[in-house]
């Protein structure tokens, strides 16, 4: 495929067929631009304000959604296209590039905490991690009524690979919202708590949107499981939104009807480190734990002979994450447990 380099003007995200862009943004530094993989096809049922979007690299040191994304950009026939699709692999091409979490070679704005208000608008926040925002805003959120954003835990966090979402209040959009994740056929499904600003999926919430993410992995790698899953739920949500012919089957844990409903919505949950320190882990994500059980140690060598410092669970339930480097700052959430519910 032959990518064409466009300004989001000249972007055409509406007629049929399939077309290959370098999304052009200017570059905040060099005399240049970011350029943005983005492919959309667009089938014979396509609907106005309908298709699905899929983000990889939000976070630009998250690799199992850029690898999803490639492999389904090679496997998808145009001609089972019915509806509108919108691929985007890297959607942060600064942070990917340098391997970080964060624009670090630019603006050093985490692209998952950029949708405020304002952004890419106001001169404050006009760097290139608030226009990626915008461009979103303005060109995908229109066109689109399934929004998949798949992440993994960096270096900041080892998960219990899942898809996530939080709790809406409208019940209808809730139960598409968890149907599809399911179809991810992870182990978990982690619904979590909605108070940190700016983030790309609680906006798509808040517009009604069928809004789901992933945790796929952990460390900076790239998971077979996680790259799995990814594929098959991004696959499911196209045939199953009517927006590609085809027919598909539950797997994994979806398959066998056990997958871990996992609530972490209240500070309980979170296991925040007093201290600069190296965590050592004990308990293994994915492991049930009551309130009180230690699930990892934090160490400080600067005072070699202080006792290790017990990381506890706050509630009941199941590890759900914890962090994955050993050097972790003083008030990073070292310990994550999900309660179960039904």
């Amino acid at each position: 495929m032959n990518r064409v380099v466009a300004r989001p003007n000249q972007l055409d995200l509406d007629s049929p067929g399939r077309r290959d862009y370098w999304l052009a943004l200017e570059h905040d530094s060099i005399w240049g631009d970011h350029l943005i993989p983005l492919t959309v096809w667009v089938g014979p049922e396509a609907k106005p304000g309908e298709g699905l979007v899929s983000f990889g690299s939000n976070h630009g040191n998250e690799y199992e959604g850029p690898v999803v994304l490639k492999h389904l950009l090679r496997e998808i026939k145009t001609e089972d296209v019915l509806g509108r699709i919108i691929f985007i692999p890297v959607l942060n091409p600064s942070a990917f590039r340098a391997g970080t979490r964060e624009s670090t070679p630019d603006d050093k704005v985490n692209l998952n905490r950029a949708f405020v208000e304002g952004a890419g608008v106001q001169p404050a926040l006009s760097g290139i991690t608030h226009r990626i925002a915008a461009f979103v805003r303005q060109h995908i959120w229109p066109r689109v009524h399934v929004v998949i954003d798949l992440h993994s835990g960096g270096n900041v966090a080892r998960f219990s690979i899942c898809a996530n979402y939080h709790p809406v209040d409208d019940p209808v959009l809730a139960k598409k919202i968890e149907e599809t994740a399911r179809w991810f056929g992870t182990p978990s499904l982690m619904v979590y708590q909605n108070v940190t600003p700016g983030l790309l999926p609680s906006e798509a919430e808040r517009l009604g949107k069928i809004t789901v993410g992933t945790e796929l992995g952990w460390g900076s790698a790239v998971n077979a499981e996680g790259v799995r899953y990814g594929r098959h739920g991004v696959r499911a949500a196209l045939i199953n939104n009517g927006l590609m012919k085809g027919s598909i089957e539950p797997i994994a844990y979806h398959a066998e009807g056990n997958q871990r409903k996992l609530e972490m919505v209240d500070r309980d949950c979170f296991t925040v480190a007093p201290f600069d320190g190296h965590y050592e882990c004990v308990l293994e994500c994915g492991t049930r734990v009551k309130k009180g059980d230690i699930v990892g140690y934090l160490h400080d060598f600067d005072h070699i002979d202080m006792d290790p410092w017990p990381a506890r669970a706050g509630v009941d339930g199941v590890v759900l994450a914890q962090a994955w480097v050993a050097p972790i700052p003083r008030g990073q959430h070292c310990v994550v447990v999900g309660r179960e519910i039904p």
